[in-house]
Parts: C-alpha cells; structure tokens; sequence
C-alpha cells in the first residue's frame, strides 16, 4: 500500500461533496478530542501512581502559581 501524504489526503477529501466534507471533518474533530482525553487519563494515571509511590511531593497552590509564573 502507498504511502499517505497530507497533500494527498487534502486532494481526496476535497473531491468529496460538501456534506461528507463536514462529516470528515466533524469525526476527525471527535476523534482527536478522544485521542486527547485517552492520553490525558493515561497521564493523570501515571501522577496519581507518582504521588502515592512517593515519588512525587504535594505542593500547595500559591508554590505552583508561583513556579510556572518564574517560569515565564
């Protein structure tokens, strides 16, 4: 099978009609929010796991503000 390239992807997904157009890009949508919030689970998981192994500390808020606002 040939490689997809995005080019050639974008040229068959214009040559569809306009309704189908919008469903593409309606399940595309959907499909990377679901890939997203799996991922996101996935990582929560794994800080969940960090934090009552030990390995990971609890910090309070203002400490967490204050690190990303030096961070800028």
């Amino acid at each position: 099978m040939a490689a997809l390239t995005l080019d050639r992807v974008l040229t068959e997904a214009e040559a569809l009609p306009a309704d189908e157009q919008e469903m593409l890009e309606s399940l595309l949508r959907r499909r990377r929010i679901e890939a997203w919030r799996r991922e996101s689970a996935a990582e929560a998981k794994k800080a969940v796991k960090a934090f009552r192994s030990g390995k990971i500390k609890g910090q309070s808020v203002e400490s967490v503000i204050a690190r990303l606002r030096a961070a800028k």
